[in-house]
């Protein structure tokens, strides 16, 4: 495992690495090689670099030998070295077949080097077992082939040899583990073609191979290797199809031996080599046992000295050591392009019991490549989006981006058919906990939003379900905008009371992701629009009522409180459907508010209660110390109950009403008026109104000059009736006839008892002041006569009669409005009226 991702995520140089390999090699022009990754060939003289093309970005393996390695050779050796390895490129380059390494650009030379490219390699067997003791590659460290992998590549290489032998009828005679390359899915691919013989026989003809007799002079690198030659070769100087078979038997013991020694370890002795034959003959049964037991025997048949009785790649593959699951199930996978859907579905469907079994790294570079063909087919995708999706679960998330998101990222648009949005839903805590934060936001949010838009009741469940789960990777916008929008559609819109419980509680883990004002404006005003009252839909608004109330970040204001939430909570109390421990958390929750309303707002107004109570206490400084307020009437039981709700100032009692109305109570004993009385005061009242009328309309002056605002006319009614009345009883007090207690009035009265038809002069305080009121504070009495309702005085009028406090007036142009005194009694006919010269001149 680690062993791929070091090999995907080391980064090197590029073109540098190769700038002094191939200068001028024209396969430079079109790929690009970045990282040395095997060796592969005879002597393992190819390096492998791994590389894309330009023009494509298509990933493939740049193959390069460099002239130079060659350097210690004699002349002879070097050319016929480098004419074998251009045969095997040309060979190769002709042959195409899947267990084949395929080509991609053919050979090219330059004066240093040779160099071709291929699809993707991981590294050739060599490599990877470490045969001959090669130099370790970094990335290959600690990397054990498992037995599931072992087969797999050994039915490749029979697969390869039946073609080549029946088809092309060509000998390889060189199977080893230089020859054998593993690509990026972990198939086995047959190279080193550079010793093959082609038959030569014509058309219909028995096939000919022309032999090529082994020569120990010759530099061992320039023939087959002679650990894996068969002995026909040597010793009957024949060849066959029989001798690859051979070549891949010890190719088998080579895998399974300890240290991956090939037998007899021969290397380019002849004389070992001989003792190998003799050995096979004698005692090949205890060189076997490191060999599987159901393998053994088939081996010993491969390496037998009779060509004859070995068995040929067909055969081969036939036997019982092929027949494991797992090398079943990757064999189909490779043949999936030749079934049709159904029997696709039935193979996919029994698949995921088989990757369970199979090892991590065959099931990421071999199933999921093999899968990934499947995602351009949208009927077969929730077939096996569930099995990538397990094999995600044991991914790192290296592997899952580089392999596997590539892969899911088309498939999270698709949206039917619709088990696929449900398939993602479910596995969706496994692709957050991989998926990089950008590509949550710009595929899986995406993906949730459409499974809120879904009409199918389950997705809409499951997404509601997992989205609080990565709810601080969305931005805000995101949430303001996208989500929460389409959670409260759903919320109000659904029939499922499941759907309408499930948008709650999202809203509910969605609120420490929000700030305070959104959670007001946009989350508290919703819950009201849920007309829905079932007893789980209410436990949801509860709750979210519950979390933005006690949340530390958020919280609701009592002005909320009071107006919205608890308006909406406590009618939910009645509803019939409660149980009892349901009731009981919402009246807890209802005193909870109703107490915080209670203690906030009482501070509040207890404040604004201290500093109305500090103004005051000021005012009344600032008033004279002797004044005296009068003494109220005792309070009636209905009195007192409207007494301390804050009303006073707009109810009227007894004493107020008499006072704003300035009717003075007289004592007792004291003379009624007369009838003739009466009419002369109601005649006079009549002609005040009439004045007043005439005072309202407005005057020339004021009309003429601009900004004059005319005065606030003088209730000349209350004042005549005044006027009338202390006249009345001044008179009365006078006349001997007039019983006592009439003349008590008089002391308020600024009038000279003893001269007849004196004129009154009155203070002018004393002339604004309601009858009974002439003593009180003075604060007070402003304050009674502004409350009143037949107070007609304006406050700049007061002001005025306060600037002339304790001054005397002559109020000689109101007598003549008065009526002229009598013994006896008077008629309507003795009033005086005002005719209209004198009323503008009173005007003016």
């Amino acid at each position: 495992m680690e062993v791929f991702n070091k090999f995907y995520t080391s980064v090197t140089s590029t073109v540098s690495q190769l700038s002094g390999v191939l200068p001028g090699n024209p396969v430079l022009r079109e790929f690009e090689a970045t990282q040395f990754v095997a060796t592969a060939g005879p002597g393992l003289l190819w390096k492998v670099y791994k590389g894309y093309k330009k023009s494509t970005k298509q990933e493939a393996s740049i193959f390069v030998f460099e002239k130079k390695c060659l350097e210690k050779w004699q002349k002879g050796d070097r050319d016929a070295m480098i004419d074998i390895l251009k045969h095997g490129i040309v060979q190769l380059t002709k042959l195409r077949h899947p267990q084949i390494l395929t080509v991609q650009h053919g050979l090219e030379e330059s004066r240093e080097s040779l160099a071709f490219a291929t699809e993707p390699v991981f590294a050739s067997l060599a490599n990877i077992i470490e045969y001959q003791d090669t130099p370790p590659i970094p990335h290959l460290k600690d990397y054990q082939l498992y037995d599931l992998e072992i087969k797999y590549g050994l039915t490749h290489i029979a697969e390869g040899l039946a073609f080549l032998h029946n088809d092309v009828k060509l000998l390889h005679r060189n199977v080893c583990p230089e020859s054998i390359l593993v690509n990026q899915q972990g198939a086995w691919k047959i190279f080193g073609f550079d010793f093959c013989i082609a038959n030569t026989a014509g058309p219909g003809a028995e096939t000919f191979w022309p032999f090529q007799e082994y020569c120990p002079a010759n530099h061992h690198l320039t023939q087959p290797s002679l650990d894996f030659l068969a002995p026909e070769i040597v010793a009957a100087k024949t060849h066959s199809q029989a001798s690859d078979i051979y070549s891949l038997g010890m190719l088998i013991y080579t895998l399974y031996s300890q240290g991956h020694k090939p037998l007899g370890m021969v290397g380019s002795d002849m004389n070992k080599y001989k003792q190998l034959i003799n050995l096979l003959r004698t005692n090949i049964n205890a060189k076997l046992s490191c060999i599987p037991e159901n393998l053994k025997e088939y081996v010993k048949l491969m390496l037998n000295n009779v060509p004859q009785l070995r068995p040929d790649p067909h055969q081969f593959l036939k036997i019982p050591y092929f027949e494991d699951v797992g090398v079943k199930a990757l064999n189909y996978l490779d043949s999936l392009f030749q079934w049709d859907n159904l029997q696709k579905s039935q193979f996919y469907k029994g698949l995921p019991q088989i990757v369970q079994n199979m090892p991590h790294r065959i099931c990421v570079y071999r199933v999921v490549p093999c899968l990934a063909k499947e995602f351009v087919n949208p009927p077969m995708v929730p077939f096996v989006l569930p099995i990538v999706l397990l094999i995600a679960e044991k991914a790192t998330q290296e592997e899952y981006i580089r392999h596997i998101l590539p892969i899911l990222k088309p498939a999270m648009t698709i949206q039917d058919p619709i088990q696929i949005l449900l398939i993602f839903m479910q596995k969706m805590e496994v692709i957050l906990k991989l998926t990089p934060a950008e590509e949550v936001k710009s595929d899986v949010l995406p993906m949730l939003c459409r499974a809120l838009d879904s009409d199918a009741q389950q997705i809409q469940e499951l997404c509601l379900s997992v989205l609080p789960t990565f709810a601080s990777l969305i931005d805000y916008p995101a949430m303001k905008n996208a989500l929460l929008p389409r959670i409260k559609k759903l919320c109000l819109s659904t029939n499922y009371v499941s759907v309408r419980v499930n948008c709650l509680l999202c809203i509910g883990k969605l609120l420490e992701h929000l700030d305070k004002w959104l959670v007001l404006d946009e989350i508290i005003p919703f819950l009201p629009q849920i007309t829905s009252r079932e007893p789980a839909v209410v436990m949801g608004i509860l709750g979210v009522c519950k979390l933005a109330l006690s949340h530390k970040k958020l919280g609701i204001t009592k002005e909320i409180m009071a107006t919205k939430v608890l308006p909406f909570l406590i009618p939910l109390c009645v509803e019939n459907g409660l149980t009892v421990n349901q009731f009981n958390a919402i009246i807890a929750l209802v005193k909870q508010m109703i107490s915080i309303v209670e203690t906030e707002h009482r501070a509040k107004l207890e404040q604004l209660n201290s500093i109305h109570n500090e103004s005051k206490g000021l005012e009344t400084t600032l008033t004279s110390p002797g004044t005296l307020v009068p003494s109220m009437p005792p309070s009636s039981d209905v009195d007192k109950m409207f007494s301390g709700l804050g009303i006073e100032p707009f109810s009227l009692d007894a004493s107020t009403t008499k006072e704003s109305l300035n009717i003075k109570p007289l004592a007792s004993g004291t003379h009624t008026l007369s009838i003739e009385e009466k009419k002369r005061i109601a005649n006079q009242q009549e002609t005040a109104q009439r004045y007043a009328l005439h005072q309202r309309l407005p005057s020339p002056k004021s009309v003429a000059t601009p900004g004059f605002a005319p005065k606030k006319p003088v209730d000349l009614t209350r004042t005549l009736l005044e006027s009338n009345l202390n006249q009345l009883t001044t008179t009365k007090s006078l006349n001997p006839n007039i019983r006592p207690g009439v003349a008590s009035t008089v002391q308020n009265l600024n009038v000279n008892p003893t001269v007849p038809n004196s004129t009154m002069s009155f203070q002018t305080t004393n002339f604004y002041r309601p009858l009974g009121m002439e003593n009180a504070n003075p604060l007070l009495q402003s304050n009674q006569w502004e409350n009143s309702n037949n107070s007609h005085i304006n406050n700049k009028w007061m002001k005025q009669s306060n600037q002339t406090h304790n001054m005397r007036q002559d109020w000689s142009a109101f007598e003549s409005l008065l009526p002229e005194e009598s013994q006896g009694t008077s008629n309507n006919n003795d009033v005086k009226k005002l005719n209209t010269n004198e009323m503008m001149d009173f005007l003016s």
